[in-house]
């Protein structure tokens, strides 16, 4: 009888842990009741072009989108979004330079018509610093430090405010509310953009940027929440 019962709540365990997990670049059960969009498939470049409208010339590579000699600045997703949560997962060359985009108004202007969440070697709580909100705020340091092999980061963007995750740690925050001048933040520090941040846009584009260093992302997915 013990044998029985030890076979039961081992299929019981096995089939629970198949409800969690998914393979790479697959939607786990829960995430596709939860009404989440797998962004990428793995495979190809469906859905998937350069910021000037080229095809995507880096290779998929072991299942990852990446991000040197693309063609463009940065491979977008075909579609715009405005509140949404979006995560993947990210792994990067020893010198890193690259970025998650998003909110991006303007396919010509990424830099000054979207936000960057940034993707570099460079660790710790600066304005550059990997996981930064890209020269607005700087991430707050981690409780863990960061796997040499991928690391998981969300976004999520609902009206005004804007909150990164690495790892299941909450990083960084922003409410463009607060941010009402050109070239300044709210406590007077100077930043790069020449457009007040509150009147950034709050629909646009998402992608990955290409900066001449390799980065490779999977797992890319998103759950829209427009009207939610």
């Amino acid at each position: 009888m013990s044998k029985i019962v030890l076979w039961i709540a081992t299929a019981l365990a096995l089939a629970h842990t198949g409800s969690l997990y998914a393979a790479d670049n697959e939607l786990t059960p829960a995430e596709k009741a939860a009404g989440w969009q797998l962004l990428f498939n793995g495979h190809d470049h469906t859905g998937w072009r350069c910021n000037n409208g080229s095809p995507v010339a880096s290779p998929i590579e072991d299942g990852a989108l990446t991000t040197q000699h693309t063609g463009g600045y940065l491979i977008v997703y075909e579609k715009e979004f405005d509140d949404f949560v979006l995560k993947c997962d990210v792994k990067m060359e020893p010198v890193c330079n690259s970025g998650i985009f998003f909110r991006v108004g303007n396919l010509h202007d990424p830099v000054q018509t979207g936000f960057e969440v940034q993707v570099a070697n460079e660790v710790g709580t600066g304005y550059h610093d990997f996981a930064a909100i890209y020269d607005l705020v700087p991430p707050k340091k981690f409780d863990k430090p960061l796997s040499p092999e991928w690391n998981s980061i969300t976004v999520r963007c609902k009206g005004p405010r804007i909150d990164v995750e690495v790892n299941g740690q909450h990083v960084a925050e922003l409410n463009c509310d607060e941010w009402t001048r050109p070239h300044y933040s709210p406590d007077g520090r100077r930043n790069k953009f020449a457009m007040a941040i509150k009147d950034f846009p709050r629909k646009g584009y998402l992608g990955f940027q290409d900066h001449g260093h390799k980065v490779w992302f999977k797992n890319v997915k998103l759950l829209d929440l427009a009207g939610k």
